[in-house]
């Protein structure tokens, strides 16, 4: 930790850091000091406690409050904890596991997330983050750098992952389970450059093959996803009730696609048929592995298993499955209005006042478009070598 003679010429020539925060602590009051935020930001605070439970409080923010009157401050505060005016932090927030408050977190970001949001934490931090029974308070940068290392043949999910595990802990520091933000100096990954892949013809004709071979659920999902143009998760979460299949109509309610709205698209034949002859175990279309009544979970071994069975293809996710959606509907001819209503896009040609006062739901030329759009995939040569 950096230390410094603190006077007021030296805060005012602090500079802030790259990313993160520094604190610099005080060399005439240990436990004193002054942060300086990535965004310039410098506020006094002071640390108390012992050791093994050292806690650090806000004193006040500089200019708004002088040098020598956070030092009175922090002195005072020091001298009460020592004469027991003010108690010790307890330990037993110091003792929370990393599982216990991954349950505390869970929780709490269900009174205001959605349930997809929720369950993308879920996944993210029991997949990336395996630290069980280790105190939240002992993990450090250099635990989580090593946790994303692993993921970084993956750019995507590392993206996903780095930036679950800090609003984790943010709120583990707001909270009060940790003292020192381990996310505070970790440095922020650079965007990830957009995907642009699309499966040639040649390709999504074999992975449709064999998806129609492979199975279930995953075979069938694959199929869902290319026939549909829908998101996996949406697919995976799919549920009976969602589904009319005299009217040939799956509708999603808002709090399962991303964007909120309650998404209602026609399917074609083939699709109606497809899922006509899947087995109904629950409510899920797709459930878990292991257990009814939870939807699939068990994307990335499935993947691997499918990917062994095709020859030729280029390495390719199942969003890029969604893309090459979009982009053969452009091919056979589909305005790309009509498009963006099957992906249920919130953005697109039509928008603004237009998109406010123009109510017609297009659902005539949706069923067009999807029934032109089976019959192009049923023309496209399929190999089952």
């Amino acid at each position: 930790m950096p230390k410094a003679k603190l006077t007021d010429l030296t805060i005012r020539n602090l500079q802030a850091p790259a990313f993160g925060q520094e604190t610099y602590w005080d060399e005439n009051l240990p436990g004193f000091g002054c942060r300086v935020s990535q965004g310039g930001q410098k506020t006094f605070v002071v640390m108390y406690g012992p050791r093994e439970i050292r806690r650090r409080k806000i004193v006040g923010r500089y200019p708004h409050q002088s040098l020598k009157e956070a030092r009175d401050q922090a002195k005072r505060i020091q001298a009460e904890i020592a004469l027991g005016i003010i108690s010790e932090p307890k330990k037993a927030s110091q003792s929370v596991t990393f599982d216990e408050a991954v349950d505390r977190f869970l929780n709490a970001a269900r009174q205001r997330s959605r349930p997809r949001t929720v369950s993308d934490y879920d996944r993210l931090l029991s997949r990336h983050f395996a630290f069980g029974r280790k105190r939240v308070a002992d993990i450090d940068k250099q635990d989580l750098q090593k946790c994303l290392a692993k993921l970084d043949r993956v750019p995507s999910e590392r993206k996903h992952a780095d930036t679950v595990i800090r609003i984790f802990f943010n709120w583990a520091y707001r909270e009060e389970l940790v003292d020192e933000n381990p996310v505070a100096r970790l440095q922020r990954l650079a965007n990830v450059a957009a995907r642009e892949r699309v499966l040639s013809a040649r390709d999504l004709g074999e992975v449709f093959a064999k998806a129609k071979c492979f199975p279930w659920p995953f075979g069938p999902i694959v199929c869902l996803c290319i026939l549909t143009g829908q998101r996996r998760s949406e697919i995976g979460g799919l549920k009976w009730d969602w589904i009319d299949l005299g009217e040939r109509l799956i509708s999603f309610p808002g709090e399962h696609v991303k964007n909120g709205r309650t998404h209602t698209f026609p399917i074609g034949p083939a699709t109606a048929q497809m899922i006509a002859e899947l087995p109904r175990i629950d409510g899920f279309v797709f459930s878990g592995r292991n257990q009814k009544n939870e939807t699939f979970n068990g994307w990335s071994k499935s993947k691997r298993e499918f990917d062994k069975t095709l020859i030729g293809v280029e390495r390719y996710t199942l969003h890029d499955l969604r893309r090459t959606f979009s982009t053969m509907h452009a091919k056979i001819g589909t305005p790309i209005h009509i498009t963006e209503r099957l992906l249920n896009h919130a953005s697109g040609s039509i928008s603004g006042v237009a998109a406010i006062y123009n109510r017609h739901t297009y659902f005539a030329e949706m069923r067009k478009a999807v029934m032109a759009y089976e019959m192009h995939l049923a023309q496209m040569p399929m190999s089952t070598d």
